[in-house]
């Protein structure tokens, strides 16, 4: 058995994945390996097409990989450990319309197993540390696009997550709001001491992570 540093959340070796097109197949990552450390942030580049969501989805096992291995803690990645070692954020927030924001960072404790005193107490504090206390009870509709993506950061961080992934998390906002989710993200990753692999088009963005790495024609550079 392959041994793993133990300060490494994230260790992923020569991931493949390809997707057939009519009658061709189109290899969309190859020979992918990263490692990230606790409470390392690494940002991830790289042209639309390039394969970075695809990635991600490996990453946090949401797809299967067609080569290599992909270890959490030193451990197999399994879908039973998903939800108590990695929160992911989306572009498109995903939040359920009929839930309030309370209701909807509950929901990452909820899948988990019932919600009681200490994880709503923990749901609020992170709903304040986004700056929604104001806004606990509103829908999704009633929020801003900034605020539902702050409402998806409490979500991924609700578990205490070794591992933060974030899939291009201001793709849908402007630049200002951008920055502010960007600033909030990489900060309360920092003081919680979880490590963080950002996907994103923006350079800027990228560069205050602690390790920037770009995907071209599926090969992480």
């Amino acid at each position: 058995m392959a041994k793993t540093e133990p300060n490494l959340v994230l260790s992923a070796s020569g991931l493949a994945k390809s997707y057939l097109s009519g009658e061709q197949r189109l290899q969309v990552l190859r020979d992918v390996s990263l490692n990230v450390a606790a409470g390392e942030s690494v940002s991830i580049r790289g042209e639309s097409g390039s394969g970075k969501s695809t990635l991600i989805n490996l990453l946090a096992g949401l797809d299967a990989t067609e080569a290599g291995s992909l270890r959490w803690a030193g451990e197999p990645a399994a879908a039973d450990r998903r939800a108590a070692f990695v929160g992911i954020v989306f572009q498109s927030f995903y939040l359920i319309p009929e839930l309030d924001a309370l209701a909807n960072v509950l929901m990452a404790a909820r899948i988990r197993g019932a919600i009681g005193t200490a994880e709503r107490a923990r749901a609020l504090g992170l709903l304040a540390r986004v700056g929604l206390e104001t806004r606990v009870r509103h829908l999704p509709a009633e929020l801003s696009g900034g605020e539902r993506q702050r409402v998806a950061l409490a979500r991924a961080l609700m578990n205490a997550p070794q591992l933060v992934l974030a899939d291009e998390p201001t793709g849908n906002l402007d630049e200002h709001t951008g920055n502010a989710v960007i600033e909030l993200l990489l900060g309360l990753c920092r003081d919680m001491g979880t490590a963080l692999v950002l996907v994103t088009h923006n350079a800027a963005h990228a560069a205050k992570c602690d390790r920037p790495l770009t995907l071209h024609e599926g090969v992480l550079q």
